[in-house]
């Protein structure tokens, strides 16, 4: 693979020279990404209207309201998952649209899943239903509990789409309570969800005074990676900051961040897309998440300077 790109702080206006790596990543997509992945492409890179995305997901939502379907591609569930409203909302938020009925219709199903699992407005990724249908190994009866992932999450992408619900008023009192009573979990994914809400969330001073701590325990957690480590599994300052405007951006040192991008840049397949780095459960599961991988290297690259996505079309 041809390209060459300009080091640089991360986040700086040096005009990088990549549209043969950007291209190989739009024919991987277009060759083996799900709809929803070239939806989304199309929207944040080429200029089509947003609703694409939402059709899309139309496709995930089940008549409770939830989202499933294998949205998130580790496990190959119909049943609405609260993991699976998550990465539709995720999904809308980063297309910069949302559906109001589709949202309304989602809270609600967060509500009840919150009120059977009467745990202060939080609710569990999943619930007992993934394991009559393939998933990754990972995806087990800790899945079920509820707590700070992904409430926190979920939380924190409903204010991101200004989409108020009574759910979310609840589930922003749990996540309160979670931060300021010592109810953090030690896990990454957990510590990750609780940057994203107080990425987000209406009261700024508040959410400041507590992001520094939240980071530093994410720092001490297994699976924080703040230095690359290839082809390992592992959460980076990337997943903190995907963008160079993410809300805790300031909080990662130039050179921190410049060797996760260099990282992340040098690691796309010869075939164009990006790998994983766990066991998925399926051949399709691995080709839908490659898809989702590739896309946010895409998203991440260009928005830190490090690849011109002008050629696109």
């Amino acid at each position: 693979m041809s390209g060459s790109y300009k080091t640089g702080p991360a986040g700086s206006a040096y005009a990088p020279v990549m549209t043969d790596v950007f291209l190989a990543a739009q024919r991987f997509l277009l060759a083996e990404g799900r709809l929803l992945e070239r939806r989304l492409f199309g929207t944040l890179f080429a200029g089509q209207p947003a609703d694409g995305v939402l059709d899309a997901l139309r496709g995930y939502q089940n008549a409770d309201g939830g989202f499933g379907h294998g949205l998130e591609p580790d496990k190959r569930c119909p049943a609405s998952l609260p993991i699976d409203v998550e990465v539709a909302f995720g999904a809308m938020a980063a297309a910069g649209t949302g559906d109001a009925e589709m949202l309304r219709r989602a809270c609600d199903f967060l509500a009840r899943t919150a009120a059977q699992a009467d745990a202060g407005g939080a609710v569990p990724l999943a619930f007992p239903v993934i394991e009559s249908y393939p998933r990754a190994e990972h995806w087990s009866d800790w899945t079920y509990q509820p707590g700070v992932n992904p409430t926190a999450g979920l939380a924190g992408l409903l204010y991101r789409l200004d989409f108020d619900h009574p759910w979310r008023a609840a589930a922003t009192g749990f996540c309160w309570q979670a931060i300021e009573t010592g109810g953090l979990p030690d896990e990454v994914h957990g510590l990750v969800e609780m940057l994203g809400f107080l990425g987000w969330v209406p009261d700024r001073a508040r959410a400041a005074r507590h992001a520094p701590e939240v980071l530093e325990r994410l720092a001490a957690a297994p699976m924080y990676q703040a230095v690359p480590k290839p082809g390992e599994y592992g959460l980076t300052p990337l997943t903190v900051a995907p963008a160079a405007d993410a809300p805790w951006r300031s909080l990662f040192a130039d050179g921190d961040l410049a060797a996760h991008l260099d990282h992340l840049a040098a690691a796309q397949q010869p075939d164009g897309g990006w790998p994983i780095t766990w066991q998925p459960p399926s051949d399709a599961s691995r080709l839908d998440w490659r898809g989702t991988v590739t896309l946010q290297a895409l998203r991440t690259l260009t928005s830190y300077g490090r690849l011109a996505p002008a050629s696109a079309g």
